[in-house]
């Protein structure tokens, strides 16, 4: 709560300034999943050299940004970690619906530290609460952030949910389930394959099968309320060849 209150309050600050001065100082605003957060830095980065603002990107669990958005944040873009939560907005009429569009795709894996010894094959049954020992599943929340309701749909459809549904170290995001196995603090964590190449200190123990869960998409659209005269030729920069190719680079499926 505390999160959408600061970024609600940073935003309308922004979205106040006369839009000329807008312009000049920054780029469009930009709500991006969490684990978005290298691939759509570096796309902000090139999208400045070729002498446009820089977008302005705030990540987070695509549950929270949706709900950003939901209180009137002022925001240009959002770019979900799942269909749903751009349903959502879609339903309350807070899109553009000419301008969405499926950007990206990912894996889940499960994770474990670099130093772990652990093995295990992802399969019907496989023993994932006796390989957690007296630790904690870490994932995001499987209730309402994409990654976490992913995994749960992987783990029930495996058949293994109910062994561990009572020792799941719900996080707020993606991310932080990353940060909670990079510190040691859970033996292992479910996240997106992106996210384990983005860190050097964990390890993947397996892919879950694509069967095993509903398909990892990334759609992008225009919000309603964006003003800002280049949210449109971003997002078609991102959706670009060009675009994509940034992402492929941090280990996205671009088909």
């Amino acid at each position: 709560m505390r999160l959408l209150r600061s970024l609600l309050i940073l935003l309308f600050v922004l979205s106040a300034l006369p839009g000329s001065a807008v312009a000049r100082q920054r780029g469009p605003l930009v709500l991006a999943a969490a684990s978005l957060q290298e691939a759509m830095t570096d796309a902000a980065d090139a999208w400045a050299v070729r002498r446009h603002p820089r977008p302005v990107i705030s990540f987070a669990a695509s549950s929270a940004l949706a709900r950003q958005v939901e209180a009137g944040a002022p925001a240009d873009l959002f770019v979900s970690a799942d269909e749903e939560w751009m349903d959502y907005l879609a339903a309350r009429s807070l899109i553009l619906p000419a301008t969405r569009a499926t950007l990206l795709a990912n894996r889940l894996v499960l994770i474990a530290p670099a130093d772990s010894r652990v093995r295990l094959a992802i399969a019907r049954n496989f023993p994932l609460a006796r390989a957690l020992g007296n630790g904690r599943l870490a994932m995001a929340d499987p209730d309402a952030v994409p990654a976490g309701r992913y995994g749960k749909a992987a783990l029930t459809r495996l058949g293994v949910w109910a062994g561990v549904r009572n020792r799941i170290a719900s996080a707020e995001n993606v991310r932080a389930a990353l940060a909670l196995v990079e510190r040691g603090v859970a033996p292992l964590g479910i996240v997106y394959a992106t996210d384990a190449r983005a860190s050097s200190r964990v390890r993947i123990v397996g892919t879950f099968p694509a069967d095993s869960h509903p398909p990892i998409t990334y759609p992008i659209a225009r919000l309603r309320a964006s003003t800002h005269p280049e949210a449109e030729a971003f997002r078609r920069f991102l959706l670009s060849r060009e675009g994509k190719a940034i992402f492929a680079r941090r280990g996205f499926d671009v088909r």
